[in-house]
């Protein structure tokens, strides 16, 4: 991302930023999808204003006017990409099927973590790490986006504070196996550890029985 981008703020440029009218907020959803269309399919190297621009339709100047700068739409593409992400793995995970083991709901989200675009949401990871100051709240974020998810898969009967604990874990373990994953390319260590996993969460529910 240039220096340009960061610094050409809607106050700088003369423009104001849409005040939810509506149509605004209906004209800054689409633009919206088309740039996170765009992260999802080129990840986060160059991201610039202008690119999203390009993949837009618009211009700069436009999306500053929906967007208080780069990094806020930036932020925004990143929170969408996940939001999808949990959709899809939440359908993978096939929560009507009760008798199912957490394990397996577990690991039937693996592959949807493993797509290309989750790159984007791995690269996202260590730009919070990179530069915190700008972007801690994206790591702060993805908690925030990915527990609910995780807690609803834990069986109904366990008390808050288990179910709050073994989604912690799942959590942790798996942002540490795509990290893991993208720095090394070991995939065989990665399928190990998931069957870790999977081994531990299935002590937790007989222990819990």
């Amino acid at each position: 991302m240039s220096a340009a981008d960061r610094h050409d703020s809607p106050e700088r440029a003369g423009y104001r930023r849409s005040t939810g009218s509506p149509r605004g907020e209906a004209r800054r959803r689409e633009l919206l999808d088309r740039v996170t269309d765009d992260l999802a399919a080129s990840g986060l190297v160059d991201f610039s204003l202008r690119r999203a621009a390009r993949a837009a339709g618009t211009t700069h100047k436009v999306l500053l006017y929906h967007f208080a700068s780069a990094d806020d739409l930036l932020v925004q593409a990143i929170l969408q990409l996940r939001d999808r992400r949990i959709e899809k793995g939440m359908a993978a995970a096939g929560q009507s099927l009760g008798a199912q083991k957490l394990s397996a709901r577990v690991r039937a989200i693996w592959p949807i973590l493993t797509r290309d675009e989750g790159q984007v949401l791995d690269q996202a990871i260590g730009l919070a790490m990179y530069d915190p100051e700008r972007y801690a709240g994206l790591s702060r974020g993805a908690s925030q986006q990915y527990l609910p998810s995780l807690l609803s898969l834990c069986p109904p009967g366990w008390s808050d504070r288990r179910k709050l604990e073994v989604a912690e874990m799942i959590l942790a373990a798996f942002r540490g196996f795509l990290i893991d994953r993208l720095a090394s390319g070991d995939t065989s260590g990665v399928d190990a550890g998931l069957d870790a996993l999977s081994r531990a969460l299935d002590r937790e529910e007989a222990a819990a029985e």
